[in-house]
């Protein structure tokens, strides 16, 4: 062989072994192909995209990463808060904000701790640097009451069209505060860009603007600028809903679940005052992370809604014009899917808590 031609060959035989492995996924557009972006990670919680590419990683431990452009390189960001890791709490979410190019604001959600024994949801922002290595200056803006357990914490953060920011607060697991307007558990909470807290009702406290949510873990907007959340059931009565400001979502009062021990919760499935969902799971697919798709590398599926299931393994994508009909996208790499984003050019990327892994669903 040729010197030329065996320093190709050798040469591509590198990359062939530095390149990720690509796996299929089987869709109702055919096999799509799903690729690693970023490995080794434990408990990812949160993904988000800068606008040149790279991209942030939570791991609930209390780690966020950021990773350039192809995932092969990786920097640790400090000046994180203090996280409190216990049970379904550690650090959660991750925002980018629309005007990251000149302010460099980034946001979190996680649980917090004064005394190590109790705590609560908690959001805020810093600034990244401009070297990408620290997140400056991180200020806590709301945080909820401090409890015992480590259940129900949410959470998901969401920028809306004016800069405001929503960000979904568990219950944690104590029922009845979600109906209580004093007390952001349970409650999807609106806050300035700034972090002040917003007035929905002048009975409610600052912040609160929806009630009756359970413990829910996905957040987004539709293309009309609306906001949907997904949240956990008991057994059965997962729960997407559109959620507006002002309206009670139900729980515990009403559901289409029951508890682990088979006995009823609440009074039924309605009650006059209470919304419905506008899709429920029975059985339960322990929802996780929430995606409304807009891109341009998948128009048949422009509109419709994924979420990431960490029961059954899979990735639910439902259909608003078919009655939000459900396809199950899964594979071996969809282990218990924790979050789901669509990605700069339009494919899309899942957090594997089983894989430790951010993976990228495109096209062959």
């Amino acid at each position: 062989m040729p010197p030329k031609a065996a320093s190709a060959a050798l040469i591509a035989l590198i990359a062939a072994l530095v390149a990720p492995p690509v796996a299929a996924l089987d869709t109702s557009l055919g096999a799509l192909s799903v690729t690693p972006m970023a490995q080794g990670l434990d408990e990812p919680w949160g993904l988000a995209f800068l606008p040149d590419g790279r991209f942030l990683v939570t791991e609930r431990a209390g780690r966020l990463t950021l990773f350039s452009e192809g995932g092969s390189a990786r920097t640790q960001i400090t000046g994180l808060p203090q996280v409190w890791e216990e049970g379904q709490g550690g650090l959660l979410d991750v925002l980018v904000t629309r005007d990251f190019a000149t302010s460099r604001r980034i946001w979190l959600s996680y649980a917090t701790s004064e005394n190590g024994s109790t705590g609560g949801t908690a959001t805020g922002f810093g600034t990244l640097s401009d070297d990408g290595t620290t997140l400056q200056d991180f200020r806590p803006v709301f945080t909820g009451p401090a409890t015992a357990g480590g259940r129900h914490f949410g959470s998901r953060l969401v920028e809306a069209a004016d800069g405001s920011v929503f960000v979904t607060f568990g219950e944690r697991g104590l029922g009845m505060p979600a109906q209580d307007p004093a007390v952001p558990m349970g409650k999807t909470i609106h806050l300035t860009a700034q972090g002040d807290a917003i007035q929905t009702d002048p009975a409610w406290a600052a912040g609160v603007y929806s009630t009756g949510h359970r413990n829910p873990q996905g957040a987004a907007l539709d293309a009309a600028g609306n906001l949907w959340v997904v949240e956990h059931g008991a057994q059965g009565g997962d729960e997407l809903n559109r959620v507006e400001p002002g309206r009670n979502y139900g729980w515990p009062v009403i559901t289409y679940g029951k508890d682990y021990d088979d006995s009823p919760i609440g009074i039924g499935t309605a009650q006059d005052g209470m919304e419905q969902p506008v899709h429920y799971w029975d059985p339960s697919i322990a929802p996780s992370g929430l995606m409304i798709y807009q891109g341009a590398m998948f128009p048949e599926w422009r509109g419709d809604v994924f979420i990431g299931s960490l029961k059954f393994d899979l990735v639910s994508r439902l259909d608003p014009d078919a009655a939000y009909a459900e396809e199950q996208l899964q594979s071996p790499q969809t282990g218990r899917v924790r979050d789901i984003r669509q990605g700069p050019d339009g494919a899309i990327w899942f957090l594997s808590v089983y894989d430790g892994a951010a993976y990228r669903i495109s096209r062959p």
